[in-house]
């Protein structure tokens, strides 16, 4: 993607949305589209006891079990389509196909469970795909800084970590138009480094 401001002309770009398990994916993706989004919520039952652990998440009865699909118009000439991934290792087979033509992710972290977020980093890392750090604040509480995410994530100086709420349309609308910003800039210096591994 080369987003620049044009005479009616409209690009697309893909942005995929991943965390852990009961994180706030579709609630993130419900807040932010301009269209009702699609989801593929299952109630939670059984079969899942001893496989996904809601312990830290008692009130949550029902689970992604495909993916959440949402639109979003960041200004009259790009839209965003925003795929949110399945959080449960079971369904990780589906995460080739949803990142397939993304130009960038947004990894939601729930700071209680930060080791929560580890598989999705490493898959984004080993695929090259550009990605940023949206550390969701349940009911607004800041359970650690910015600062600290980074450290115990160990991620690249250069990754951005904001802070967000994911039931909040415009808190993520900027999380999007920050990853956005970040892929311009990679693509930018990528561009004036010709031996330089492009960015998808």
């Amino acid at each position: 993607m080369s987003y620049r401001r044009t005479n009616g002309h409209v690009t697309s770009a893909k942005i995929v949305i991943a965390g852990g398990f009961g994180v706030g994916k579709t609630t993130l993706v419900g807040s932010v589209s301009e269209i009702t989004p699609l989801t593929t919520e299952a109630i939670m039952t059984s079969a899942g006891v001893g496989v996904d652990d809601n312990r830290d998440v008692p009130g949550k009865t029902t689970t992604t079990v495909a993916m959440d699909f949402g639109r979003i118009t960041i200004d009259q000439d790009l839209i965003l389509y925003l795929f949110g991934t399945p959080g449960q290792t079971r369904f990780w087979f589906m995460w080739d196909e949803l990142v397939r033509g993304a130009i960038g992710a947004v990894v939601l972290v729930d700071t209680r469970r930060l080791a929560d977020c580890f598989a999705a980093i490493d898959f984004f890392e080993h695929r090259q795909l550009p990605y940023l750090i949206a550390i969701n604040c349940f009911d607004g509480i800041r359970f650690h800084t910015v600062e600290d995410v980074r450290e115990a994530l160990a991620i690249s100086p250069e990754t951005p970590v904001i802070m967000c709420d994911a039931r909040s349309r415009e808190s993520t609308k900027q999380v999007l138009i920050t990853l956005v910003e970040y892929v311009l800039s990679l693509r930018r210096n990528r561009a004036n480094t010709p031996d330089a591994t492009p960015v998808r």
